[in-house]
């Protein structure tokens, strides 16, 4: 029997998560803190993330240890720590200040769709990962990258695209992740061996 469902997402254990929902067929990994998280249909995090204020398209493949939309400290203020904003953490008669976590939450990353981020990969704030994209392990990610191309490093830097310049366009307009459950199952042979260039061919 398959083990993920279109109702519920599948939540291992040890999982926190704050303001965040999830599509079809998600999945969460063990010990993963997700908070302002949008999950699209069948994408996945696994053991250990770290995830804030993020969007997350459709088959995004996001591996261990990986962060995304790491919070900001106060650069431009006499002190960086936490007193500053969780004040009522230490003060029984302070407030918290909500302006500045709604600065945070603000800052918005953007994961496309069938993207994969590499195991202990992070990605900044406001940064946007292009459909089809790879970001290599290890790799810190401060700028936008484009689309079916591959990032590595520190700062991530592009190493190739994963396919031709002429294919992209007509990747994207093909939406695959948009069919529906059965489709996707009626042409998993298909993916599983055609060239993407046989792919879109049948089609495109």
């Amino acid at each position: 029997m398959a083990r993920l469902k279109e109702e519920r997402p599948y939540i291992h254990d040890q999982v926190e998560y704050l303001n965040s929902t999830f599509g079809k067929y998600c999945e969460v990994g063990k010990g993963s803190r997700l908070t302002n998280v949008r999950f699209g249909d069948y994408s996945y995090c696994d053991r250990y993330t770290d995830l804030s204020n993020t969007e997350i398209g459709k088959f995004s493949n996001i591996a261990s240890f990986v962060r995304v939309g790491a919070s900001d400290h106060p650069l431009n203020r006499a002190s960086l720590h936490h007193f500053l904003y969780r004040s009522d953490d230490y003060w029984d008669d302070a407030i918290r200040d909500e302006n500045w976590f709604a600065i945070r939450e603000a800052r918005t990353a953007f994961i496309g769709h069938d993207t994969w981020i590499g195991h202990n990969a992070q990605v900044k704030p406001e940064v946007e990962i292009g459909h089809g994209a790879v970001v290599a392990s290890g790799a810190i990610v401060t700028k936008d990258v484009s689309p079916y191309s591959i990032v590595a490093g520190v700062p991530a830097k592009p190493v190739r695209q994963r396919v031709s310049l002429e294919l992209i366009d007509r990747l994207i307009e093909l939406a695959w992740w948009d069919w529906s459950h059965s489709k996707l199952k009626d042409s998993l042979h298909d993916f599983r061996n055609l060239s993407v260039e046989e792919f879109l061919e049948k089609y495109y």
